[in-house]
């Protein structure tokens, strides 16, 4: 299964991102061995840094470095895929400025709940920076659900047990992108972080 060929948005309503670049995984993926969702905030501004784009893309050296800090011996988001982790944002285009508005991500996270329908077993879904969080309390709020992640600084908040569905939710900081190298504190929570969620689905 590709999840590019399923997960699509039919009208860009959202008017403070870039649409140009688009991107939904388009990598080949089992949906039966995905246990974790690993939830950044966007997509690249460029899309040779996405994930899944090919060479050493931005958002895949930072994210197996990530990986390497809390422990796993992976090279590649091929070597990630094959933990059962999965990659994807929580806006499906590229930002325009720093932030990104409220709205947009509450749209996006339409695409968002459709794309992790997609893959059943999943029992661990981790929030990589404020706009993943966001994103996801959107989709419990939605559903008449109480928000999943309290608000709060990340520091505060981390490290306590959050469920959604009955898959456990890490908040935890962003890994995609230049400002994982700088933040040498962010990378030390971020590495403890996916160290505890992996040991949940080894």
């Amino acid at each position: 299964m590709r999840p590019s060929d399923i997960v699509r948005c039919e009208s860009f309503p959202c008017r403070d991102v870039r649409h140009e670049v688009f991107a939904v995984p388009g990598v080949e993926v089992d949906p039966a061995h995905v246990s974790m969702v690993m939830i950044s905030e966007s997509a690249p501004a460029d899309p040779v840094d996405y994930y899944y784009a090919g060479g050493e893309p931005l958002f895949e050296r930072t994210t197996v470095q990530a990986f390497r800090d809390a422990g796993a011996d992976v090279c590649s988001i091929q070597d990630i895929l094959g933990l059962g982790v999965y990659l994807t944002t929580a806006v499906k285009c590229g930002k325009t400025g720093y932030g990104i508005q409220t709205a947009t991500v509450r749209d996006c996270s339409l695409l968002l709940e459709k794309e992790l329908e997609l893959f059943p077993n999943v029992r661990v879904l981790m929030l990589m920076g404020d706009v993943a969080i966001k994103a996801v309390n959107s989709i419990a709020r939605r559903a008449g659900e109480k928000r999943v992640i309290p608000a709060g600084s990340t520091y505060k908040i981390r490290g306590q047990e959050y469920t959604l569905r009955g898959r456990r939710v890490f908040p935890s900081y962003l890994q995609a992108g230049p400002s994982f190298f700088i933040e040498k504190s962010k990378r030390r929570m971020i590495a403890e972080d996916i160290a505890e969620a992996l040991c949940l689905i080894q």
